[in-house]
């Protein structure tokens, strides 16, 4: 494995990761993805952009909200509003 330092390859590399999952309709990774990219992009100060990437993902889900994954998740979506 490789490091990686420059911030828009790891957006890349997420986004790749989201589509991924995506087609193969894995949406626990689809979730993680989803997490970290807009973790970064919150981190950047683009509260929009990191909003309107895990929202629909987060919404998408109609139980298992006690899992860590989701709990991750709705914790960050918290802290944008």
């Amino acid at each position: 494995l490789h490091s990686v330092d420059n911030p828009d390859e790891i957006k890349n590399m997420l986004n790749l990761s989201l589509e991924l999952a995506r087609q193969q309709h894995a949406r626990s990774i689809e979730l993680r993805s989803a997490t970290t990219l807009a973790r970064l992009q919150l981190l950047a100060g683009d509260t929009e952009d990191a909003s309107s990437i895990l929202m629909p993902v987060y919404s998408a889900f109609s139980e298992g909200f006690d899992t860590p994954d989701l709990k991750e998740a709705k914790a960050l979506l918290e802290e944008m509003t």
